[in-house]
């Protein structure tokens, strides 16, 4: 039975009846929409949290205050001087190109070996003279008498020498197209670079015309040296070590000079880590280093993805979320990036400072001022000894020879460019090891031909021993007088071209590995390379054995191509030169070469 209260409030304050409150879901009814003043997070005891933050020890620290303003004054040198480390002077470095072209540049190799290749550059000199010609109408009825002086000769199928040049069809075709047709520009080229006239050689010109041919052959010899650029003195590719080697000069205060040495220079990608400061080497020449850069600039602090924001209620990037990384106990680098990342990241400033390309820059004084209006002078932090290995630094170079040397603190910002576009692969060369054999074996995979384009090797030296088969048929054989035969050795691909262990001049423990060659299935001439990277020493006058460093083919073995490259410098100049590059090979291989076999013989059908 429900009893009717009829004062509810004087009920419920003199506790007349017994209640039991029972609600569902309590709401809060904010008294303003605004929460302003929530988002601050008040602390309403100070006191308390200054007393919990010295129990806590957090007064202990050594943090100084924010950066506002920082000073610094550096120093810099420009290169200026280069020089290959395989002997030659030195030259003035080129400022409208990138140091990847100065530095990996070779000669074109227009002619090696009883071969003439290179006739796709060859022809094209020719065009670009004719065309020349073909542009002044009193001196256009010269053409086929340059022609006629410069003609490109057809090769004989008859002949041995030749061939090279008729065992592959594409080439044997070409040839016999522009013999007699076409004139080789490169012949006129080397006549005029050696200091003759253009003219020279051709009859019946008159005065006027002669003058004029001659003022187009200094056009087409400027035309060629900027189109493909080639080094003035030594290439830097050293075969023997399968790498570039050089250096460059920097002027410093006071008439001395800087020298930067890259010693082990694979091709491919140049920046600062391939150069040491070398203080044994003096190149010379080096031009007075300009003014030091004296600014005044405000620190920013670091940001980076993923990294903690300082505001509260701020949603963070999700992209790059370092709290899903699970390292191992063990992974101490990922831990400390981790660490880096999540605690210290707002304790890291950056200062702008720009630098135009090849500077070789040095701090030479920095000084930072706080919030508290306290300037502190800050050092490097890899000053010290060079050879400490509790020196620890980041982008820096290192000093050969370092006992006992201070440390450069240097930044070398090279004079490069971030892309360069290769072009296809005309050599290719594979070094393996061949343990079965106790050698190392060359593999031209990829030659050159002729007309100038790579082909593989497999084919070219199925196509030249063809070629040499019908030049010279083999003798059938006669009736076997035995049911077998000794074989000195078995065959090997043409392609192939062996390296042997030999002992090191003076020394009965190094050893070093020389090219050598196996005998032809013709007859008892050795296989010769036809690639460029093999064939040194074969070309010179009297030939030299070739040798090359046992540790430059390690068990995954050496890969080396060469190609052409291009790119664009800042000022917009075009740069295409020819470099030689190595990279990791494929691993160990076998020939198949054994000796001293028995085989079975067959009666002759």
């Amino acid at each position: 039975m429900t009893e009717r209260i009829e004062n509810l409030p004087k009920a419920l304050a003199d506790r007349e009846h017994p209640t039991v409150g029972l609600w569902n879901r309590l709401e809060g009814r904010p008294r303003t929409a605004d929460f302003e003043r929530a988002l601050r997070v008040e602390v309403r005891d100070a006191l308390w949290l200054l007393t919990r933050q010295w129990q806590l020890g957090e007064f202990r620290g050594s943090d100084a205050g924010t950066p506002v303003t920082a000073m610094y004054s550096v120093g810099m040198a420009v290169p200026s001087r280069f020089q290959s480390a395989l002997g030659g002077s030195a030259e003035n470095l080129p400022a409208d190109r990138p140091l990847e072209d100065v530095a990996e540049r070779q000669a074109l190799p227009f002619a090696f070996g009883p071969e003439r290749i290179s006739y796709d550059l060859r022809l094209a000199i020719g065009r670009r003279w004719l065309k020349l010609m073909s542009l002044n109408p009193p001196i256009r009825h010269h053409r086929q008498d340059f022609v006629k002086l410069y003609r490109i000769a057809l090769p004989s199928p008859a002949s041995d020498a030749d061939s090279p040049r008729v065992a592959h069809p594409e080439v044997w075709s070409t040839l016999q197209a522009v013999a007699g047709r076409r004139m080789d520009g490169y012949e006129l080229y080397l006549h005029i670079k050696a200091g003759h006239e253009a003219a020279d050689g051709i009859d019946h010109v008159a005065p006027p015309h002669r003058t004029l041919i001659n003022e187009l052959g200094t056009r087409l010899v400027s035309w060629f040296d900027g189109l493909i650029d080639q080094p003035a003195g030594n290439a830097t590719w050293d075969p023997r070590r399968l790498e570039h080697q050089f250096s460059v000069a920097a002027g410093q205060p006071g008439g001395s000079e800087k020298v930067l040495t890259a010693q082990e220079y694979p091709g491919g990608e140049l920046d600062w880590h391939a150069f040491s400061i070398d203080p044994a080497t003096q190149v010379g020449g080096a031009a007075a280093p300009p003014a030091p850069i004296n600014r005044t600039v405000f620190p920013a602090p670091v940001r980076y993805s993923g990294m903690p924001l300082p505001r509260w209620w701020a949603v963070e990037d999700g992209k790059t979320n370092f709290a899903a990384v699970r390292p191992d106990r063990t992974d101490m680098a990922r831990l400390v990036v981790l660490e880096f990342a999540l605690v210290y990241s707002n304790d890291w400033f950056h200062l702008p400072c720009d630098l135009p390309a090849g500077t070789l820059a040095s701090l030479r004084g920095l000084a930072v001022t706080d919030v508290f209006g306290q300037r502190l002078w800050i050092t490097p932090a890899g000053a010290g000894a060079d050879n400490d290995w509790q020196r620890w630094s980041m982008f820096t170079l290192d000093t050969i020879g370092s006992d006992g040397v201070p440390a450069d603190t240097g930044l070398f910002l090279a004079p490069t460019v971030p892309k360069v576009a290769d072009g296809p692969v005309l050599e290719e060369v594979d070094l393996i090891r061949d343990e079965n054999a106790n050698m190392v074996w060359g593999i031209e995979q990829t030659v050159r031909l002729p007309t100038g384009p790579g082909r593989s090797g497999s084919e070219v030296a199925a196509e030249i021993l063809a070629q040499r088969r019908r030049l010279f048929p083999p003798t059938p054989p006669t009736a076997p007088l035995a049911p077998i035969a000794y074989l000195a050795m078995t065959s090997v691909p043409g392609h192939w071209i062996p390296f042997i262990p030999v002992h090191v001049p003076g020394d009965s423990r190094k050893i070093q590995l020389q090219r050598a060659g196996v005998p032809s299935e013709i007859d008892t001439k050795p296989v010769r390379p036809r690639t460029t990277l093999l064939r040194e020493g074969l070309d010179a006058a009297p030939q030299r054995s070739y040798f090359l460093n046992e540790e430059e083919v390690p068990q995954t073995g050496t890969k080396v191509t060469v190609a052409y490259n291009r790119t664009r410098w800042c000022n917009g100049r075009v740069a295409v030169w020819l470099s030689a590059r190595r990279g990791t090979g494929r691993g160990e291989g076998a020939s198949g070469l054994t000796f001293d076999l028995p085989a079975d013989t067959k009666p002759p059908t």
